[in-house]
Formats: C-alpha cells, structure tokens, sequence
C-alpha cells in the first residue's frame, strides 16, 4: 500500500531507506521514507498477531523486501523513560537498545506516540485538517493535542529559540472531571471497578464500551457487551438510543477534556484532536456537544471561543512527526 507523499521529493537518504513506526494499543503502522517526505511500503499490522515488537518489525521488513535499513524512528502509545519499555495498553516489553541490536539497525528512536504526533502540527496542510469553531489561531503560541483511539494521548508544542519543542505528557491518565449529573451517574458506576477513574477510562475506545455499559445499568436496561465499533455503528447507523447517548456523552466529555488542556497550556495556537475513534465520526463530531462543552468553562469561556480546535484528517500522521525527529537527530550528519 502506498502512502502520498508528505511533501516535496528530495534526494535519497544517503544511509538507505529510514523506518518509520506508529505503534498504538491495537495496531502497529510501518513505513520506508526513502527520501525526505515520501513514504512507501506502508503496512498496518495488528499488535495481538505479534508476541514482541521486534517480531512486528521483522514481519514488516519482510513483507517490504528485506530492505537494507540501518535507522529507525517509532512513536509509541506509552512513556518513553529510558530503555526499557512496557506498554500500558498492549503486552510487548522491550529493551530500546537490546531490540536495536537483535535488527541490526545503527540508530532505533523510540518517542512518545503525541511527542511524534505534536511535530507533526506545524506540518500538516489545510486539507488535512477539519476547524470545529473558534477563530484563528494565535501565530507561535502553545498548541494543544488530544487524541481517543485505545488509550488517550495528550501533547502540546511550545516555541523557543526558534523552533517547536514538543511536550511529553500522560495527560490523558488525569482524574475523570464529570460536568453534569448524569456524568457523574456514570462515574460512580465506573468507580464500581475501578479505584482510580482517569479520562482515559471513558474517552477511548474502550471508554466508549465502559459508558454504554454505565447507562444500560443506570436506567435498567438488560446487560449488553458492545465493542466500540458496534457502539458507533449502533448511533449513526441504527439511530439505537442508547448508543447515541453513549456518543453525545463520549464527545462531550472529550471536550472538558480539550478545553481542560487549552487553558492549562494556554494553548492559543489551537488545540488539534488525533487519535483513532474521532475520524470514524465523521460530520456527526462536528455536530455532536464537542465544541459547546469546549466553549462552556466558566469565566473563561471568553478565552474558550476565539480558541480553535481542529480534526487532523491525515491519513498517517505520526508518520510525519517521527520523520520530523528522526531529521532532527540524524541531518545533516547521515
């Protein structure tokens, strides 16, 4: 499967080929960038068939032709502290240098899968972006980003000497602030198991499950196991009431959550909103309470409107970032 180019074509990487990975809670995206920009061999595998990431990656390579790469690049969804690396939404475990040894690359750069994707902002088109409100974005001021896909991803960008500096964040592990009573129905049904009840635990994919389970139980409904995919399908397809409501609930919390990192970073650059469950929404996001509960904070819902959010609409985004920081790291001394 070939990707669009990203951007302009350059001359070939005088190293060979770079490898690119976006590795999620579900799936794990990989790509060859043979030159500045231009990505080929992208191929979407799922985690769950994989025992580790390096069995991933071999995979990968294999399908792509055993090409000769000896620098790596991968955004993943989980802290990145040091060597060792244990995802919080998947079971691969891995030692960052033990893995670089065992595929034969000179350099393996394993980065935030938000700190990949914040570098991405500043390069990222007009039509791959959808504005939900707000007005124009304030030139070199903080950019926010969230994203709900297995777990929720939380970043920002900051200016300085110059250049974007991206902001390491578990952001999306912040308590769960309910903005209503019914939220709050769904919040102590969520307490029932488990003591610590972060925004990720309902804004996610997962999150979506969790709230249709909170309000079948609420109003006494029958028990019912929806996946996500169902839940969205059961809203915009069946027009199923509980589903809708599961979706309304599911956007406007997302908001608190956007408007919540707006005014901590004050982010007048705008906040952008990635991850895996928004795209699948499509025109119903931007109808749906997402931008009125962005809007509703208090004394400074001033500040809240001029704001503006957007949908990032590329296709591989992280692919972008982690390209970005790879450059950083390896240009011009390749």
């Amino acid at each position: 499967m070939q990707a669009p180019t990203l951007s302009p074509s350059k001359s070939p990487h005088a190293a060979g080929p770079r490898l690119l990975s976006d590795i999620g809670g579900t799936n794990a995206r990989f790509a060859l960038e043979t030159s500045p920009g231009h990505l080929e061999q992208v191929q979407v595998l799922r985690g769950a068939d994989y025992p580790q990431f390096t069995d991933a990656v071999q995979a990968y390579l294999e399908l792509a032709g055993q090409p000769a790469v000896k620098h790596a690049a991968v955004a993943i969804a989980n802290p990145v502290q040091g060597d060792q690396i244990k995802m919080t939404n998947h079971d691969w475990a891995f030692s960052i240098e033990a893995a670089r040894q065992l595929l034969g690359f000179d350099l393996l750069l394993v980065v935030n899968d938000f700190t990949a994707l914040s570098m991405a902002v500043p390069q990222l088109r007009a039509d791959e972006l959808q504005q939900i409100g707000g007005g124009a974005p304030k030139v070199g001021q903080p950019v926010g980003l969230v994203g709900a896909g297995t777990g929720l991803g939380v970043g920002g960008l900051v200016r300085g000497d110059g250049h974007w500096l991206p902001l390491a964040s578990e952001g999306g592990h912040v308590a769960f602030a309910p903005a209503n009573a019914r939220e709050a129905a769904v919040l102590a049904y969520a307490w029932q198991f488990h003591e610590h009840v972060s925004a990720e635990r309902l804004v996610s994919g997962p999150g979506l499950e969790l709230i249709h389970r909170a309000l079948l139980a609420i109003d006494g409904h029958p028990a019912a196991e929806l996946k996500a995919a169902g839940i969205v399908d059961g809203a915009l397809k069946q027009g199923d009431a509980v589903c809708l409501e599961t979706l309304d609930l599911f956007c406007s919390m997302l908001g608190t959550v956007a408007a919540d990192l707006a005014l901590t970073l004050g982010a007048l650059g705008g906040i952008y909103i990635g991850g895996g469950v928004v795209p699948h929404l499509g025109e119903y996001f931007a109808r749906s309470a997402f931008r009125a509960r962005f809007e509703n904070k208090g004394r400074m819902s001033v500040l809240t409107k001029a704001i503006p959010t957007y949908v990032i609409t590329a296709q591989y985004p992280a692919f972008t970032g982690v390209s970005a920081i790879l450059a950083d790291r390896l240009d011009p001394y390749e």
